[in-house]
């Protein structure tokens, strides 16, 4: 499958990919294109948007879009993803929703990766991925030692 989101990647549209490739499409391609052509190449490439204005796996209220693609694909079964989301939320956000205290971090990683001089969204992605890795392993042992919201309060 095809999915397309917005250029310039930072939190969601790294985590969206992320989770794409590890829980729903393995071969997934994916199209990094400036926001007012996301909708027409969506259309020409018939591909799936993502973390865009006005599409279905974007932001809806305070939840971002991470949280809107493991609701379609019915993903929140898991509660390691759940409390992954929350993060994600939180650095994506203004972090009011949760106030995930670990989300500060991703978003201060995330911009970091911004400024390691990678040629585009593809390498920032291959490269951040790891991050999610351990985020994810982070949230499973949170969910067995009986935390599933993490450190939040």
């Amino acid at each position: 499958m095809k999915w397309i989101t917005r250029e310039r990647v930072k939190v969601d549209r790294v985590a969206c990919p992320w989770l794409i490739r590890k829980f729903l499409d393995k071969d997934a391609e994916f199209y990094f294109v400036p926001a007012d052509k996301v909708l027409e190449e969506a259309s020409r490439l018939d591909a799936i948007p993502f973390d865009a204005p006005g599409v279905e796996l974007g932001h809806h209220g305070k939840e971002c879009s991470f949280e809107s693609m493991i609701r379609k694909y019915k993903l929140d079964g898991d509660p390691a993803l759940g409390l992954l989301a929350r993060i994600v939320n939180g650095a994506d956000t203004d972090n009011t929703l949760y106030n995930q205290p670990e989300g500060p971090g991703l978003k201060a990683i995330a911009e970091g990766f911004r400024h390691l001089e990678f040629k585009d969204d593809h390498e920032i992605n291959a490269a951040e991925w790891i991050v999610y890795d351990a985020l994810y392993a982070y949230c499973r042992e949170k969910v067995k030692q009986g935390k599933p919201d993490g450190d939040a309060k």
